[in-house]
């Protein structure tokens, strides 16, 4: 459990988790692993499809949860089936307490459920002098570490064999071998008399379907079948998202589960109970048998408009497997109990304000957890409005709240950059970065250089460069975001070459300013929806076929986040203006149909870094790819070209020791491919890897991809 007081805490708690070694390796390794067994997996199913129907189910479920409820009591208890329901995860620990006093059990075996480790089961029980064993390999391994889980699926993935073969050497008391298979056979050893003794078996359940009355519960080990099987009193717990209608909505979810948790194609064991077995050890011959429901705010979340999704969840923990930031420091310091992207939003529902408020900062915002998530669960939103929930309730910190009264103040805002780029001028050097850090960021900045504001900003240039264009044959407004127009309008001048080259009228509206991102990845919501009309303002969607923009960060939150921050009463405008934005490669390519002929002459060996909010936030991939060979240059893919790039806006000025590992990853992978060239569409992460590349000496010409297409235009 993470543990850490305020994000100072919390930062020197991760620092400790990038200096675990093997912990990084075992990430890492995994992560890369992952990768290709999860597409293998998946290899001819719909993928997209599959998850659109499981959401769908699973919504429809959530919005009859008392009804679906009813139905399982009915069935499971004509089955000889006892069933509870808890409304918080005290009343869950004492029905099971008294359950076990009554059937005077004193040793208890269970299997996985990341429910008993919500509602911390095993405290409980064991205050009341019960023997509490986990049976799962790794959740035993924990156990006997007296650790929380650092994955749902794969609990202690952060320790070595070494370290279990201590850990097992200790509990034994004869020295282990660390070979695996042994470190196996040691545990079977140890458990086998466990399960004999056991008065009692706990398990998890995957699923509990109602029309039956029936638990389906989906495991990689035999134990689960063990637990339920053996003792003479079975108590499942599940929470009340786990009640589905039909076994068929349940098949569904397995077809996507395995694959998606550990790429395999069907887990190794599943297994369906239906009231209780035969027991030779109970009086009257059955298994006595429990299912605890556990509500726990579900009930209230099933009924929120926004946060009704995270109960679709099927906790395969691909959110983490993907997660850059979790690949970096792992689950004890990614998580509460439940761990990864969801795991920060059921930690702030589920265990409270203090223990979310650092977790959900947390967050890189590369939209990878959405991408794999089983249940299109829309995590990277449902995060932030998180964030903002608890600055709403614990208070704003002064830099955000700033931030955001600076961002709804155009004139204010371009009045402190106009200002920066006099202030700089000591501390800038001829490469455009500046030679020192100014006195708002401290050394752990200085991962990167960082970039002097431009002496002239585009929307001062843009009167000169206006392109003149007699009869066009659309008209478009070229929107910039704050880091092109004051930074790098290089970028834009660029891209204005290459689309005014193709018969098209460019305006650039004044009154536009920052997309409004920034103060959204801040948690100030009110900030971003006042920008959003400020935008929206300026350029008249009516008035032009397409709202381009270079910036795939802006593109994607202009599109995505612009039609929720405006409201009903400015519902029609702000969809009328999402539909009309495109990124600049997406009009290149698919709107103007620019091709070979367009561009003269050969390029550099040229590597390209795929934007977290191009390639996912927007789904465009093949575009800019595709304009590179084009424009005649010599593509060279590279390994992981869609992984974050570790910028993610503020996240890199909260959070700079991740920052600079994810960027130092990406560089090297550059590096090895012998590229000179390194082209991006997107100005921050243009700022990431330039910033990178020139603090560590290196070769490469990072720029932007208009940069690229522009140069090479005949």
């Amino acid at each position: 459990m993470q543990t850490a007081q305020n994000l100072t805490q919390y930062r020197d708690e991760l620092k400790g988790a990038l200096s675990n070694e093997f912990l990084r390796k075992a990430m890492d390794n995994f992560a890369v692993a992952y990768r290709g067994s999860r597409v293998r997996a998946f290899t001819g199913i719909d993928v997209e499809t599959l998850v659109s129907q499981i959401a769908t189910a699973k919504d429809a479920s959530i919005s009859r949860l008392d009804q679906l409820f009813a139905e399982f009591k009915e069935k499971a208890e004509k089955a000889g089936v006892h069933v509870h329901l808890a409304r918080t995860a005290q009343e869950a620990n004492e029905i099971i307490g008294r359950i076990a006093e009554n059937a005077d059990c004193k040793k208890i075996v269970k299997s996985k459920s990341m429910t008993a480790e919500e509602t911390l089961l095993n405290h409980h029980l064991e205050a009341k002098g019960m023997e509490v064993t986990e049976t799962d390999l790794g959740e035993w391994i924990i156990q006997l570490r007296h650790e929380g889980p650092t994955h749902m699926v794969m609990p202690a993935i952060h320790l070595s064999r070494f370290q279990v073969a201590d850990l097992f050497t200790g509990v034994t008391g004869h020295e282990q071998d660390a070979e695996i298979e042994r470190l196996v056979k040691v545990a079977r050893r140890e458990l086998r008399q466990k399960y004999v003794d056991a008065d009692m078996g706990i398990s998890g359940a995957n699923f509990c379907v109602a029309e039956t009355g029936s638990l389906g519960i989906i495991t990689n080990e035999g134990n689960a079948r063990l637990v339920t099987t053996l003792p003479r009193v079975h108590v499942a717990i599940a929470g009340l998202d786990k009640l589905t209608p039909t076994l068929e909505d349940a098949l569904r979810v397995i077809k996507v589960l395995p694959r998606n948790a550990t790429g395999q194609a069907i887990t190794s064991y599943v297994t369906w109970i239906t009231g209780p077995s035969e027991c030779q050890a109970s009086p009257d011959g059955k298994k006595e048998m429990h299912v605890v429901f556990l509500d726990n705010g579900r009930s209230a979340l099933a009924k929120d408009p926004i946060f009704s999704q995270v109960l679709r969840c099927v906790r395969c923990g691909a959110c983490a497997n993907v997660c850059p930031v979790y690949r970096l420091v792992g689950g004890h310091q990614m998580g509460h109990i439940y761990i990864g992207a969801i795991g920060l939003i059921l930690t702030y529902f589920f265990h409270g304000r203090e223990a979310a408020k650092n977790l959900v900062q947390n967050c890189i915002n590369c939209g990878a957890c959405k991408h794999v998530c089983a249940a299109g669960i829309d995590l990277p939103r449902l995060i932030k409005d998180v964030h903002a929930r608890i600055l709403d309730e614990d208070g704003h910190p002064t830099q955000s709240t700033l931030l955001g009264k600076v961002l709804k103040n155009r004139t204010l805002f371009h009045t402190l950059l106009r200002t920066a780029r006099l202030a700089q001028r000591p501390f800038k050097t001829q490469g455009g970065f500046l030679r020192h850090l100014p006195l708002i960021f401290d050394k752990s900045q200085n991962f990167r250089a960082l970039p002097a504001i431009a002496s002239k900003a585009f929307r001062d240039r843009w009167p000169e460069i206006r392109p003149r264009v007699d009869k066009p044959t659309m008209k478009i407004a070229l929107f910039s975001g704050c880091v092109q127009d004051f930074v790098y309008p290089e970028q834009l001048e660029a891209a204005v070459r290459v689309i005014a080259g193709q018969n098209v009228q460019v305006e650039f509206p004044m009154g536009q300013t920052c997309c409004g991102l920034p103060a959204q990845m801040m948690g100030e919501t009110e900030a971003s929806r006042e920008v959003a009309r400020l935008n929206m303002t300026a350029i008249d969607a009516a008035d032009y076929d397409y709202i381009v923009t270079s910036c795939a960060s802006c593109a994607s939150h202009l599109k995505h986040a612009y039609p929720r921050l405006a409201g009903e009463e400015g519902q029609v405008k702000a969809q009328q203006f999402a539909d009309k934005v495109i990124d600049f490669s997406s009009f290149v390519h698919d709107v103007l149909g620019v091709g070979e002929e367009a561009f003269t002459g050969t390029g550099k060996k040229t590597a390209y870094h795929s934007p977290c909010h191009l390639c996912r936030g927007l789904g465009v991939i093949d575009q800019p790819r595709e304009l590179l060979r084009d424009a005649g240059v010599e593509y060279v893919p590279t390994e992981e070209e869609d992984v974050c790039c570790g910028f993610g806006g503020t996240f890199s000025m909260k959070f700079p020791e991740l920052s600079a590992e994810t960027l130092e990853r990406k560089l090297k992978i550059v590096e090895e491919s012998g590229a000179q060239e390194l082209v991006t569409d997107c100005p921050g992460c243009v700022m990431q890897l330039r910033g990178g590349a020139e603090r560590r000496g290196m070769r490469l010409n990072v720029r932007h991809i208009a940069e690229s297409l522009a140069e090479r235009l005949k």
